[in-house]
């Protein structure tokens, strides 16, 4: 551990690095709203005057563009807002831009305003952007409830007493997909269990969502998608923000974000959350809380340097939360335990620290040489009735990258070489393990564009695992603009990982089932491809889009959990057969009258796979789910109104024919709807709001197996298909300054 750590440390003061463009030029694109905030503008196009050189902004509403020769005329344009043009001088090199979002209609003007998501029509792999005005149509206190409103990625309790939450993409659990926090791989091993409440809303800038396999440079775990959180920058956030909210169940939220700019180089910001859940709810009297008793400290400190040629950042962020759970109510006279309650304590610790540095050439253009590098430590001791869990990580990420292009900007290549160390401790009960994990590898990554009609990425890994040597990872994507409101998309590629069997599914301790280990488990491997269509109306003036979509998973290894052969066991095996998702998918997104979203989905899921010799449903997820999204804002935005109605279909569940008939459950569970509803309120530097989750409160009927017996062989509280608590009015207030 200690010379891997040197070594990083020795490389970290010989490479510079985070990758950047080299371009002559850097600028922003934002839309800036009555109340001063600044909303980016992903895929605004930017270009030079009288010419077919240009680029396209990020998800972030960057770009960077070469200079050209005896021309200073700058235009920047996007659909539904007033093109610019923009004069650079010779001395200029940073550049903002502040579109004014009309649309003419009959010789009116008719303003627009920004859609909380969206998808890149650019990037050839598949994108989707969830903007903090998304974000704030719903309850969003972390990351685990900010996709409320989205058809894409589902989220659910992974058990019925810990308050453990996991999400689901393609119809696939949420390990399959790589998480990161600003390109830097993240919620890995044993921060996944309770990670996706770790990211407090409020500090998100962004999410995107990508899915199928991703980009070669942001390693090989990426199956089923990728899911990248970018947090406020101290650059361009608020100088001071802060958000109160509490629920009517308990829960009380602050969060803050402040930035300093010392000058035009330096910044640093500081993110502080605090929250607490401490009222005791049993809505349905089976003597275990409906949701832990949690208490949690998360606070980040970043800064950020930059000039004409570096850019540097890095940061800080250190984790503390305790959460109680299980019976710590009155338990009922005929319970078998009433002198024996069954309770679950999980206390997590966490601390990290990154880096990004990146230096610019200025010689050759679209150049630059690059190094990421993230360490982080996380602590749990749990008590899962009678199991007692411990367990430890110690993790390095390094990824130095070199970016430039052949012949022209047209077809640029990215290349370099990444490390990932990871060290477990584990302790269950009498049983001690601990695998160490080094994946050292290197990429090579080739773009085209020619700025109209085709573009491709073509990427290739070869990675080195200490326990499974070798493996090539490769990935393609393809983008054809058949015209200017038609994109079509393919990708295929593969996707590894290495699984880590009670780290990843702390929520199978809460039962009583015996966990039984057939064989060592071989590396995870799918292989992903779709096809991706987006088409774009304009009806009276606004844009309807519509995206379609179909992706198929096909896992050719995969770690088996199965809970099917016996109710009082767990059966781990690798698979041996079948196993795979079908995801369709149809979304549209359109502004039916001014100022008013609506956003419509439907997708239909068909997973299976192979357990004891049978293809089967894959237990626990829905066949098909239904989204409908609301959104009015009136003139001036000073009222906002949103409404989500999720429909969810039916799910396998895991058999338990062989219980005692009071906890056997059906083979299925009942298809059911979700609805949230929220109004908001803006003045000019705050704003307050209130809502409802779970308006028709909707619960999982009995959603603990053999509660009134905890102890006992039949106890399980993982078969969580629905919501566990009820109805949740909540309020909450953002101030400005």
């Amino acid at each position: 551990m200690k010379s891997i750590i040197k070594i990083s440390f020795i490389v970290f003061l010989i490479l510079t690095g985070f990758v950047l463009q080299a371009q002559d030029i850097k600028g922003v694109v934002y839309e800036k709203t009555d109340h001063g905030h600044k909303h980016p503008l992903p895929g605004a196009n930017v270009f030079w005057s009288g010419t077919q050189t240009g680029t396209a902004t990020d998800d972030k509403g960057n770009f960077a563009i070469n200079r050209i020769k005896d021309n200073n005329q700058l235009i920047i344009s996007y659909i539904g807002y007033r093109t610019d043009t923009v004069t650079i001088t010779p001395q200029q090199r940073r550049v903002e831009v502040s579109l004014e979002a009309i649309v003419e209609l009959s010789g009116a003007e008719v303003t627009a305003r920004l859609a909380g998501s969206h998808f890149s029509t650019l990037n050839p792999i598949q994108t989707q952007t969830i903007t903090r005005g998304e974000l704030q149509k719903a309850a969003c206190c972390n990351l685990s409830e900010s996709f409320e409103t989205n058809a894409s990625i589902d989220v659910s309790y992974a058990d019925a007493v810990s308050g453990a939450k996991q999400i689901m993409l393609l119809g696939i659990p949420g390990k399959y997909s790589q998480m990161l926090f600003e390109n830097i791989p993240n919620l890995r091993g044993l921060s996944s269990t309770y990670g996706l409440m770790y990211i407090p809303g409020p500090w998100m800038e962004s999410i995107q969502v990508s899915k199928g396999t991703s980009s070669v440079t942001n390693g090989f775990e990426s199956v089923s998608g990728q899911i990248n959180v970018e947090y406020k920058k101290p650059e361009n956030s608020e100088k001071l923000h802060f958000e109160l909210f509490a629920g009517d169940v308990g829960q009380i939220e602050f969060n803050s974000n402040s930035a300093v700019q010392f000058n035009e180089n330096l910044s640093t910001g500081l993110l502080v959350h605090a929250s607490k859940t401490d009222r005791k709810i049993d809505f349905n009297g089976d003597s275990f809380l409906d949701q832990p008793l949690t208490e949690m400290i998360n606070i980040m400190n970043r800064w950020n340097y930059e000039n004409h040629q570096w850019e540097m950042r890095f940061g800080v962020n250190g984790l503390y939360e305790n959460r109680q759970g299980g019976q710590m109510l009155g338990i009922p006279e005929n319970a078998l335990n009433p002198g024996n309650p069954y309770l679950i304590k999980v206390k997590t610790r966490h601390a990290e620290a990154f880096a990004k540095i990146g230096w610019m050439s200025h010689n050759r253009a679209a150049t630059s040489i690059g190094w990421i590098t993230d360490f982080s430590y996380h602590d749990r001791d749990a008590m899962f009735g009678k199991n007692i869990y411990q367990g430890t990580q110690q993790s390095i990420y390094s990824n130095v990258l070199f970016q430039s292009y052949i012949r022209n900007t047209a077809h640029t290549y990215t290349t370099g070489a990444s490390i990932m160390y990871d060290n477990f401790s584990e302790k269950l009960n009498d049983s001690i393990f601990g695998p160490r994990e080094i994946v050292p590898g290197m990429f090579f990554q080739y773009t085209y564009n020619n700025f109209e009609k085709f573009s491709a990425i073509a990427g290739l890994r070869l990675d080195h695992h200490n326990k499974f040597g070798f493996f090539w990872t490769p990935r393609l994507h393809l983008r054809y603009e058949i015209d200017t409101n038609t994109i079509v998309r393919a990708s295929a590629g593969m996707g590894y990982r290495s699984a880590r069997i009670i780290a990843e599914n702390n929520n199978l301790l809460a039962t009583s089932r015996r966990i039984i280990s057939l064989e060592d488990p071989k590396m995870e491997k799918a292989v992903n491809y779709g096809l991706n269509i987006t088409r774009n109306f304009t009806i009276d003036g606004r844009v309807m889009s519509i995206n379609g979509e179909f992706y198929r998973t096909s896992f050719k290894d995969q770690l088996i959990v199965d809970m099917d052969q016996k109710t009082t066991e767990i059966h781990i095996y690798n698979l041996n057969g079948e196993a795979y998702s079908n995801s369709f998918q149809v979304e549209m997104m359109w502004e039916v009258l001014k100022n008013f979203d609506v956003v419509l989905a439907y997708r239909w899921n068909d997973v299976k796979v192979t357990q004891q010799e049978q293809l089967v449903r894959q237990p626990l997820v829905n066949r098909y789910k239904g989204l409908v999204n609301l959104s009015y804002a009136t003139n001036l935005r000073k009222w906002q109104f949103d409404f989500t109605s999720q429909f969810n279909g039916d799910a396998r569940l895991p058999d338990t024919k062989a219980n005692p008939e009071k906890y056997q459950r059906p083979e299925n569970s009942p298809a059911y709807t979700i609805i949230n509803a929220q109004v908001s309120k803006f003045f000019r530097k705050w704003s307050i709001y209130a809502g409802v989750e779970n308006l028709t409160n909707f619960v999982q009927k009995d959603p603990v197996v053999a509660a009134d017996d905890p102890f006992g062989e039949y106890f399980d509280s993982s078969m969580v298909w629905g919501p566990v608590l009820g109805r949740k009015i909540y309020a909450g207030l953002r101030v400005t300054l």
